[in-house]
């Protein structure tokens, strides 16, 4: 499997055509089975419709993430790949949802919402907790998303592992460095105890003109348990701060198999004995065919 994790600049589109132009040739570029897109990439088409200020950018990403989205899917079907595509606000009622939609090569498509709403994000955003998350079953393995704060927490990421989980999808918009590094050690923790890999995928630069991502601080990164036949620092790749394009890596999931039955730890096996852990009742996460 080739995973393709995006540093991303968020720019600021004058037309439809541009913003198409950019996203193909990032996809065209990524040469990978799977590309990951950050959170809140998707405020960039707020500058198609020349919207200002918080509320009337969210409600322009709303209306135009469904054309944003059909155009995702024509190109993970020309390319041959998987794209989660970057997230954005959609308001299903009167509160807004922080939504990314994962595209398969099929024509498939699903929905992920970041369901932990930052500080910032509750209030001036109003943001709104999204949908359970679920874990897809690809032609390359099961493959589940956490949004930037949300992988910071580890209960979502635990069910998604008790399902089979192989590969975890971490977009991120973050405006510091110290937030950055927040998501990244999440990203890492998550590997480390899932047992699976991580791709992370930030936003970069500034937009001025945007509430929502005008600083944007972070790199890429592709992380995985630190055992038997992986690096030994747990980094796959890394890329460089604050430097867009992709970071990339090609890995052999039945590696990740091995690990979770022979390596050095077994942390996805044992995490029942840890304290506590008979007080959590972690429910099932559903199973969605993307293939």
């Amino acid at each position: 499997m080739k995973i393709a994790a995006a540093c991303y600049p968020v720019d600021g589109p004058d037309s439809w055509a541009g913003w198409e132009d950019k996203a193909e040739a990032w996809v065209a570029d990524a040469g990978a089975d799977i590309a990951v897109f950050p959170e809140y990439g998707a405020m960039e088409l707020a500058a198609i419709t020349g919207a200002r200020g918080l509320s009337a950018e969210m409600r322009a990403v709303s209306e135009a993430l469904p054309r944003a989205w059909d155009h995702w899917a024509r190109l993970a079907t020309r390319y041959d790949i998987h794209i989660l595509a970057p997230s954005g606000p959609v308001f299903d009622g009167d509160a807004p949802v922080n939504r990314a939609m994962f595209l398969a090569p099929s024509g498939k498509r699903q929905a992920h919402d970041k369901r932990v709403r930052t500080p910032w994000e509750r209030d001036p955003m109003g943001c709104a907790p999204g949908g359970a998350p679920v874990l897809m079953d690809t032609t390359l393995g099961r493959v589940g998303v956490q949004i930037c704060y949300d992988c910071e927490f580890p209960l979502a990421t635990r069910a998604m592992a008790e399902a089979g989980l192989d590969v975890l999808l971490v977009p991120s918009q973050t405006e510091a460095m110290a937030g950055f590094s927040r998501v990244r050690t999440g990203a890492r923790a998550r590997a480390l105890e899932a047992q699976c890999v991580v791709a992370h995928a930030p936003t970069q630069g500034q937009a001025a003109w945007s509430e929502v991502v005008d600083e944007n601080t972070g790199a890429a990164g592709i992380y995985v348990p630190s055992d038997h036949g992986l690096p030994e620092t747990g980094i796959l790749a890394q890329g460089a701060m604050n430097t867009p394009g992709w970071t990339r890596v090609e890995l052999d999931v039945a590696r990740l198999q091995t690990v979770r039955t022979a390596g050095g730890v077994r942390t996805r096996t044992d995490w029942p004995e840890q304290f506590g852990a008979d007080a959590v009742s972690i429910p099932p996460i559903p199973l969605v065919s993307l293939r």
